[in-house]
C-alpha cells in the first residue's frame, strides 16, 4: 500500500488556492457524460450530491433510510464554526486552524486544517443563502457563542437543532437537483460492497432493506459520506443505524483505514440509566457556555445538589485550568469528569454523573434569556430525565459521539483505491486524536460544497476511463459474495431459537469489551485481554446468534446482525491501534504515558504519524502502514489550557 498525501508545494495559507489552479478541469459540456455515485445523504453526502449535480455530473445517491432528512447530521445541536470574526475578539483564519489542530492534539495533518479553516466563512455564506435560519443579534447580524477550545466565540447556531437545520439547507439544495433530475434518489438502499473493475472504484452492490433484492449500479467514480463507527461500542449518541459497513467492505476491498482507535468522548451526555438502553442522548457543549460543572467535595456526599453549600462544591475545571475554565476542550472535561467519579465523587444513582449547574446564569440573566438560547435542551433533558435544569442541575457523563478515524485519504479526500473518495466522518483527515466541538458540521460541508468538486474534477479529468456496465463480471462476483454473506449470516437459525443469543446480546458483549479496555482509558494490559478475547465473541456470534426470517424480505434483526458482524471484525484493527499507540493523545489516555499531573503525554518522537492499517486477509493480522506528519507551519507543544 502506498501513501501519498498529494499535500501541494508552497506556503501553507497558499495551498489550496496554487491546488485548485493546478488541478484538472473537466468542460462543463463533459461534466454530463459522468457518472457519480455517492453513499450517504448527511450534510457531507447531500452537499456533495448538490455541488456535483449543480456542476452538470450525473449522481446516483443512496441512504438507508426513508429520506435523506433522516441523516444521523440532524442530530447535531450546538454549532458550526467559521472564522468571520463577527464579534471583533480576535479570530481569525489562522487562529481557526491552530486551535482545531492543536485540539487534535497535533496528530492532523497540518494543509487539510488550514483548508478547512479557510473554507470555513464561505460555508456560511452559502448557509446563509439557503436560508438557514441561524441565530442573529438584535440588529439582524448573525449570532455566535463561544464553545470549548477556543477563547474565541466562532460558533454559529439555531438554537439547539443547528444540525437539522443544516441539513434542511442541504436537502433544500439536494432536491432542486432530483427535481432537475441530475440526482437519482435510492432510498432504503444499504450499500453491501464496493466493486472494482482495474483497480478502480466503478461501482456498488446494495440491498434493498424493504424486499431484499440485491442491486449492481456502475459508475465512474464513488464517494462514501457514511460516517462514523462510534456504534461498535454499542452505546453512543449515534442514530441506531450508525454504522462502519460502507466503510470497512471498501477497507476490505484495498483502502486503507486510519487511526481507527481515534474516538470522541464527548462530555455533556445524559448518563446511562440502565440495562435496557439502546443509546445514549447528547446535551450540546453549548450547555458548557453557562453551566458550571461541578461535583461534592467530599467522596459519596449523597445529599442533593441545592443542600450541598458552595464550600462544598469542587467546580473542577474552573479550578484546574482558570484560563479556559468550563470551555476546555472535549477530551480534556472527558477525562476530569472521569477522574472524579472514579475518586468516589461521582452524583447520581449510578455515582458515574457530574453536576452541570445553571443557577449562577440564571440568576445573573434570568430564566427567560436562558430558555431563548437552551430552551429545547432543556426540554429534552427533562423529557428523558424528569427532572427541570432551571429548579435542579443536569447530570451529565462523558459517552462515545464521534470517530476520528476512518477511510484515509490524501489531499483530493481520496483512498488508496483510485476513485474511491471519503467525506465527512466516514474519513479521518481534519481532527486528529480529538474534535473541537462545533466542527463536524464544518467539515462535512467544507468537504461536500467546496472540496468534493476541485477533487472529482482532477480525478476525471487526469484519468483514462473506459464505460463500465453493471453486466461485467466483477459486479456477478461482488453480488454472488453479498448473497454468500448473508447466506451465511443466517445459518446458524435454520434450527430455531433455543438456545441461541440475539444479535444485541452479542453487541452489547462487544461494547463493554471495548469500553472497559479501548475506551477513555487504556493500558497494555488490558488491550491484550481484549484482543485475546475478542475471538470468542466473534465464534459466538457466528455459531450461536439468532436471526429470524429471510434475506429476500423486510428483516432489521438481519440489517443489525451485518453491521455487527462488521464491528466484530473492525474491532479487531481498533484494538491493534491502540496498542501500537503508545502514547496519550487528546481523549485516549494511555496510563502508561500520562505527566505528573495526571494529563495526556504525547510521545511526538516515537507517535507523530498517522496509523494507516490494511487489510491481509481473512485470519491474517492486519499491517501496519504510516504517514509522517511534518509540522512546517507550527511547532507541536504540550497541551496548556490553564
Amino acid at each position: 500500500m502506498e501513501l501519498n498525501s498529494a499535500v501541494p508545494e508552497g506556503p501553507l495559507a497558499e495551498k489550496w488556492d496554487n491546488h485548485r489552479f493546478s488541478s484538472k478541469l473537466v468542460n462543463p459540456a463533459n461534466r454530463r457524460k459522468y457518472k457519480i455515485i455517492i453513499v450517504g445523504t448527511g450534510l457531507a453526502g447531500a452537499s456533495a450530491a448538490a455541488t456535483l449535480a449543480e456542476q452538470g455530473y450525473n449522481i446516483d445517491s443512496f441512504c438507508i433510510q426513508d429520506s435523506p432528512r433522516r441523516a444521523h447530521s440532524i442530530a447535531a445541536q450546538g454549532g458550526i464554526n467559521a472564522a468571520k470574526n463577527y464579534q471583533n475578539d480576535g479570530d481569525s483564519i489562522r487562529r481557526l486552524f491552530y486551535d482545531t489542530i492543536k485540539g487534535g492534539d497535533f496528530r492532523s495533518r497540518e494543509a487539510n486544517v488550514y483548508r478547512l479553516a479557510q473554507v470555513s466563512n464561505s460555508i456560511i455564506d452559502q448557509c446563509v443563502a439557503q436560508g438557514v435560519p441561524f441565530a442573529r443579534e438584535y440588529g439582524g447580524t448573525l449570532a455566535n457563542r463561544s464553545f470549548g477550545g477556543a477563547q474565541v466565540s466562532r460558533t454559529f447556531y439555531a438554537r439547539g437543532q443547528t444540525g437539522q437545520q443544516l441539513l434542511l439547507g442541504a436537502y433544500s439544495a439536494l432536491s432542486r437537483q432530483i427535481k432537475a433530475k441530475k440526482v437519482s434518489m435510492h432510498t432504503r438502499k444499504e450499500m453491501m460492497d464496493i466493486v472494482l473493475v482495474g483497480g478502480k472504484a466503478r461501482g456498488i452492490i446494495t440491498r434493498d432493506i424493504i424486499t431484499g433484492k440485491l442491486e449492481k449500479h456502475a459508475a465512474d467514480a464513488v464517494i462514501l459520506a457514511t460516517g462514523g463507527y462510534g456504534n461498535a461500542y454499542f452505546l453512543s449518541t449515534n442514530a441506531m443505524a450508525s454504522n462502519v459497513t460502507a466503510a470497512w467492505r471498501a477497507h476490505k476491498k484495498g483502502a486503507g483505514f486510519a487511526n481507527p482507535c481515534f474516538v470522541q468522548i464527548h462530555p455533556t451526555c445524559i448518563p446511562v440509566h440502565g440495562d435496557y438502553q439502546s443509546k445514549l442522548t447528547l446535551m450540546s457543549e453549548s450547555l458548557r457556555n453557562d453551566g458550571r460543572v461541578w461535583v461534592p467535595k467530599k467522596p459519596g456526599d449523597s445529599r442533593p445538589p441545592a443542600s450541598i453549600p458552595e464550600e462544598d462544591r469542587d467546580y473542577y475545571l474552573e479550578n484546574k485550568y482558570p484560563s479556559f475554565g468550563n470551555l476546555v476542550p472535549r477530551d480534556v472535561a472527558s477525562r476530569n469528569a472521569k477522574e472524579q467519579c472514579d475518586a468516589g465523587k461521582g452524583v447520581g444513582n449510578t455515582q458515574l454523573a457530574v453536576y452541570l449547574d445553571f443557577a449562577e446564569a440564571i440568576k445573573r440573566d434570568g430564566e427567560a434569556s436562558i430558555l431563548k438560547k437552551y430552551g429545547n435542551l432543556f426540554q429534552m433533558y427533562e423529557k428523558i430525565t424528569d427532572s427541570n435544569p432551571l429548579h435542579e442541575p443536569m447530570m451529565i457523563y462523558p459517552a462515545v459521539h464521534y470517530t476520528m478515524g476512518g477511510l484515509w485519504v490524501d489531499y483530493n479526500l481520496m483512498t488508496t483505491i483510485p476513485g474511491l473518495f471519503a467525506v465527512g466522518e466516514c474519513n479521518f483527515s481534519d481532527h486528529g486524536a480529538n474534535r473541537l466541538g462545533a466542527s463536524a458540521l464544518m467539515q462535512g460541508l467544507a468537504d461536500g460544497y467546496f472540496i468534493i468538486g476541485t477533487a472529482v474534477a482532477n480525478y476525471l479529468g487526469s484519468t483514462s476511463l473506459g464505460h463500465v456496465a453493471a453486466d461485467k463480471p466483477e459486479f456477478t462476483k461482488a453480488l454472488n459474495g453479498v448473497d454468500d454473506r448473508i447466506e451465511k449470516l443466517l445459518r446458524s437459525s435454520k434450527n430455531g431459537p433455543a438456545g441461541k443469543v440475539t444479535v444485541d446480546e452479542i453487541h452489547k458483549e462487544l461494547g463493554l469489551l471495548l469500553w472497559d479496555h479501548c475506551g477513555m482509558a487504556r493500558n497494555k494490559q488490558g488491550l491484550e485481554l481484549a484482543l485475546a478475547k475478542l475471538p470468542a465473541i466473534q465464534k459466538k456470534f457466528w455459531n450461536d446468534v439468532y436471526i429470524p426470517g429471510s434475506g429476500k424480505e423486510l428483516n432489521q434483526s438481519l440489517e443489525r446482525a451485518g453491521r455487527v458482524a462488521d464491528f466484530l471484525e473492525f474491532a479487531e484493527i481498533m484494538i491493534h491501534d491502540a496498542l501500537d499507540r503508545a502514547e496519550s493523545c487528546g481523549c485516549h489516555l494511555r496510563e502508561e504515558s500520562q505527566t505528573a499531573e495526571n494529563e495526556a503525554k504525547r510521545d511526538d518522537e516515537n507517535f507523530s504519524y498517522v496509523s494507516v492499517w490494511e487489510h491481509k486477509g481473512a485470519g491474517v493480522p492486519p499491517a501496519l502502514h504510516k504517514e509522517p506528519l511534518v509540522f512546517e507551519d507550527i511547532v507541536p507543544s504540550q497541551r496548556s489550557y490553564k
